[in-house]
């Protein structure tokens, strides 16, 4: 049967949404879904730009209430000083109640040593599954996408985690109809990854419509770096550059942020959101696969992680 909007341009229809207004739909009403499903959500929050879009649409989906939920960050120590400054901008200007798990307590105290690599990337999971227990978190927002790497293309929104924090993707439950299980057994959380459907492009032009701030480092700009592994990393108390290192100054940006250590820039010139989008749309590697040294330690090194409860 026939009606009167089946004719019209979809451009011209007031009742189709936009890709992005769609994916903006979905994220909102998850969001939602775990304020009432949930007693003590949190949102992981490092300052970079996944999780800074997962925050503005925490923002949206509350709005005019304030967002109902506590922000955490695993600190590493070797984070850059320009996210950390922008995380905490970030948390006094609206107001937020922000939980810091810092990956050098751990490594004072004995529960954790250095890597001989001395990247601390890896080591962010026992203080991550520590802040949970001991705060008694049952949801923990996550700002990972299905495009990024194989084993997170694997991951429902709602990824339940035993009391270990492990992921078992045989426990992956189904969710026809955008409906999510967030039932769980004592000792059990929940991960939700409201941008599951989102692509790194999705994610860029949301941040052009929505007017978002982001850290400089994500633009291009002149930073010392060296080559390690085919990636230019920078200087830092973390080990880098060793002798036969040579550090240059570049224009470069950054594509994903993590631990400096193994957090690889990219040359670029964009130096505008407009400019990015268009070197993202013709790129042929994902983020992670051109950036994220902690991801090419092994064929299965992030659904390995994930397993001992990484993000």
């Amino acid at each position: 049967m026939t009606t009167a909007t089946d004719s019209l341009p979809a451009v011209d229809n007031p009742f189709t949404l936009s890709h992005l207004d769609a994916l903006e739909a979905e994220s909102v009403h998850i969001f939602r879904e775990v304020a009432g499903e949930f007693e003590r959500p949190v949102i992981l929050f490092s300052g970079g730009k996944d999780s800074i879009v997962m925050l503005h649409l925490a923002l949206k989906a509350f709005w005019p209430a304030p967002v109902p939920f506590t922000l955490l960050h695993v600190d590493t120590g070797h984070n850059f000083p320009e996210v950390i400054d922008y995380r905490d901008r970030t948390v006094a200007k609206h107001g937020l109640r922000l939980h810091v798990a810092h990956v050098q307590d751990f490594i004072d105290d004995g529960r954790l040593r250095e890597r001989p690599d001395g990247t601390r990337n890896p080591l962010q999971t026992v203080p991550l599954l520590d802040a949970i227990e001991s705060n008694k978190f049952d949801a923990v927002f996550g700002g990972g996408r299905r495009d990024e790497e194989k084993a997170r293309a694997k991951e429902r929104v709602f990824s339940l985690r035993d009391e270990f924090g492990a992921w078992d993707p045989r426990r992956q439950r189904p969710e026809l109809w955008s409906l999510y299980n967030g039932k769980h057994a004592v000792g059990e959380h929940v991960r939700v990854f409201p941008l599951s459907n989102w692509t790194e492009l999705d994610v860029w032009q949301y941040i052009q419509r929505e007017g978002i701030e982001l850290p400089e480092i994500y633009y291009a700009h002149h930073r010392d770096v060296f080559k390690r592994d085919g990636m230019w990393l920078t200087a830092g108390e973390w080990g880098g550059p060793k002798e036969t290192e040579t550090v240059e100054n570049r224009l470069i940006r950054y594509r994903t942020v993590g631990d400096m250590s193994c957090t690889g820039a990219v040359d670029s010139d964009a130096a505008t959101i407009a400019d990015v989008i268009t070197e993202i749309a013709a790129s042929r590697l994902t983020e992670r696969g051109a950036t994220r040294a902690d991801d090419k330690m092994s064929e299965a090194a992030m659904e390995d992680r994930k397993r001992e409860g990484y993000f």
